[in-house]
């Protein structure tokens, strides 16, 4: 009697998993696929496990290989070459499957204009996970709520166009001490910012570069930690004006946590690197 119930209950653990398997790789890919489709949203078929993943590395691979013909601005079609084969495949606005992961692209100037304004909150932040939200950390960039409202009026008051006059005799010194174009809005950014030298931060920069390549190559491999800076402040309040003395100020009066600091540093340096207009 006992062996037919623990097999009883062994076979119908067995079922509810095969339920849960199967729902998750098989049906819920292609029930979302058909409400889509149903709505007039095409693209590439789902894959089973993979989605479209190996036709995105294919395609990638392709245009890599592929030698640019003239040198051009237009590089859209070389750096996100799948898209661009779908979008004149499906139409501006598509879906395809990063694993089991549903992507839904829309390039159409209106629809991107009320996903960018967003002011009844239909359209949030993506909510970063593991090493990718270690990377970035949670500052303006992707936190929400009461915590981006208070981090962002913080940015505001730096970066007000009266506030920034007083940064000019340090952005004029930044394009005299430039040495490239791009190398120039970093040294912009960290002045403006955090009041130290692009050769201060070049270091940090190269780091967070480093990281941000290996968070790349190893998206679907491995996960690693970010970084994480410990700060000890001072007994001394004066920590200017620029974003990181704001900063400090605000955690002395305890609005802001150490944690919170650290973020907002990665997301500005970052924007220093690769200048960014959802802020």
């Amino acid at each position: 009697m006992m062996i037919i119930i623990l097999t009883s209950f062994l076979f119908i653990s067995l079922l509810v998993i095969l339920v849960r398997i199967v729902k998750k790789l098989l049906w819920t890919p292609f029930h979302v696929q058909f409400m889509m489709r149903s709505q007039g949203i095409q693209g590439p078929s789902y894959k089973f496990l993979h989605g479209n993943f190996k036709e995105i590395v294919e395609i990638k691979k392709e245009s890599i290989n592929k030698a640019m013909d003239h040198l051009s601005h237009d590089i859209f079609p070389r750096i996100l070459p799948h898209i661009f084969s779908w979008k004149k495949l499906y139409g501006p606005n598509f879906l395809y499957w990063y694993g089991l992961q549903p992507e839904l692209v829309m390039t159409e100037p209106e629809l991107l204009k009320e996903i960018l304004s967003n002011r009844n909150n239909n359209y949030p932040k993506m909510d970063l996970e593991g090493f990718t939200k270690k990377l970035f950390g949670d500052g303006v960039l992707t936190s929400i709520g009461e915590k981006w409202v208070k981090m962002r009026k913080l940015a505001n008051h730096v970066f007000h166009g009266e506030s920034l006059k007083s940064m000019i005799p340090v952005m004029i010194m930044s394009c005299e001490t430039m040495l490239g174009v791009g190398r120039f809005m970093k040294i912009k950014k960290l002045k403006t910012a955090f009041g130290s030298s692009y050769s201060e931060g070049k270091n940090i920069f190269q780091m967070l570069m480093k990281l941000a390549s290996l968070m790349s190559g190893n998206a679907s491999k491995v996960r690693f930690p970010g970084i994480r800076e410990e700060e000890k402040i001072g007994e001394d309040h004066n920590f200017g004006s620029d974003f990181l003395g704001k900063l400090l100020e605000a955690y002395q009066d305890n609005k802001i946590s150490i944690e919170d600091i650290v973020d907002e540093c990665k997301t500005f340096y970052f924007a220093g690197h690769e200048t960014t207009t959802i802020l």
